[in-house]
């Protein structure tokens, strides 16, 4: 069974920098894709980033090209999301999750997730 815990969220100021990690375990993931997802209060849950765990290759949400950059390290199963010049719009509880081959940006499609963790960026 696969087991995603996110760690890393906290309080920032606007501007500053935050790295998220997603360990991940219960399975090999090199036929999987791990996804980054978030969902600010009232809103619903909105696809951040994803990233093909055999080649590395990233894909990211219009909103975050250019300040956020996704990442795996192979020999510690763990994805991570480095977020810099962050925004009070970034401020969500985020998400990781995985799924076989494809990245998509629909939450629907993923059958994993971890428990979140949150950050939240003041102005």
């Amino acid at each position: 069974q696969v087991q995603l815990v996110e760690s890393g969220g906290g309080l920032v100021q606007a501007g500053d920098s935050l790295r998220l990690s997603c360990a991940a375990s219960g399975r090999s993931f090199s036929t999987y894709v791990m996804g980054w997802f978030r969902q600010a209060p009232g809103k619903e849950r909105e696809f951040v980033a994803g990233i093909r765990w055999s080649t590395g290759y990233p894909t990211y949400a219009d909103p975050v090209k250019g300040r956020f950059t996704i990442s795996r390290d192979n020999a510690k199963n763990t994805v991570y999301l480095q977020m810099n010049s962050l925004k009070p719009e970034d401020t969500a509880v985020y998400y990781c999750a995985a799924r076989p081959i494809v990245v998509s940006t629909r939450p629907a499609d993923y059958g994993s997730w971890g428990q979140g963790t949150k950050v939240t960026v003041s102005s």
